[in-house]
């Protein structure tokens, strides 16, 4: 009797992945530039399902998503892993704010820069006011913008505290915020961190940690969203405080998790 073992089958699931990324960048490199918003917007929310597919990782959504490429919208999310940015786009489509380190990472660097990123240099204060501004004319201009206010990865299990600074964009460009809580779980429902991107753990660490795992749901859960009324008469602190209050009590955490 034949017996498929763990390793064929894990350097099937690379093969694949090194060929999904493959087609990723010749699209990004040839075709991006010819298309208009809305129709990158398919092919990424496309591309994005196929890759979470081939990491074996079902996508569960919760509450109502404000659609594929809603306009004027600021999508803010808790941060566990680097798969965080295509479990959003499997859903709803954004251009991310991302640390600038991001920018110089093979293929991954190429994909998210050519995909319309902003890049933040975290470790200087005063760039948060340049990307403000950038942010918030994308927001005006109609686009669907996302960041994680936590500036960097977690376990987890629990929330950072959110930077409140590029909440400012959203309300010079009076946006919609639409706050979504993530989480990795497996099959049953149990925890997962096989996703977490947290600590010391390399890039292919990381994707070795994800192959081994036979598979992953990832919960992507759209809470009450911040109207463009209201985000025009709160501060960018109380912004971003409704915000991580609401993605705390969407993973039922406490407030001060």
């Amino acid at each position: 009797m034949h017996h498929t073992t763990a390793l064929p089958v894990r350097a099937l699931r690379l093969a694949r992945l090194g060929l999904h990324l493959l087609r990723g960048v010749l699209t990004v490199a040839t075709v991006y530039p010819r298309l208009a918003q809305a129709e990158r917007a398919v092919i990424t929310q496309r591309w994005s399902r196929q890759l979470l597919h081939i990491l074996a990782i079902k996508v569960k959504v919760c509450g109502n998503p404000p659609g594929v490429y809603p306009p004027n919208t600021l999508v803010v999310a808790n941060h566990v892993s680097w798969l965080d940015i295509f479990a959003l786009n499997s859903v709803t489509v954004s251009r991310f704010v991302a640390k600038k380190e991001l920018r110089d990472w093979p293929v991954a660097g190429f994909l998210v820069k050519n995909a319309g990123t902003l890049f933040i240099d975290r470790a200087n204060r005063r760039d948060a006011s340049r990307v403000n501004q950038q942010l918030a004319q994308a927001l005006h201009d109609g686009g669907c913008m996302a960041v994680f206010p936590e500036a960097t990865t977690s376990d987890g299990r629990g929330l950072l505290p959110f930077k409140a600074s590029l909440f400012e964009a959203a309300r010079l460009a009076c946006a919609n915020v639409q706050p979504v809580a993530i989480r990795f779980t497996t099959p049953g429902g149990q925890f997962c961190e096989a996703a977490a991107y947290a600590g010391d753990t390399t890039f292919w660490q990381s994707i070795c940690q994800i192959l081994r795992t036979r598979a992953m749901v990832v919960e992507v859960h759209y809470t009450a969203a911040i109207t463009q009324a209201e985000c025009a008469s709160q501060t960018r602190f109380l912004l971003s405080d409704t915000s991580r209050r609401r993605i705390a009590d969407a993973l039922q955490l406490p407030a001060d998790a």
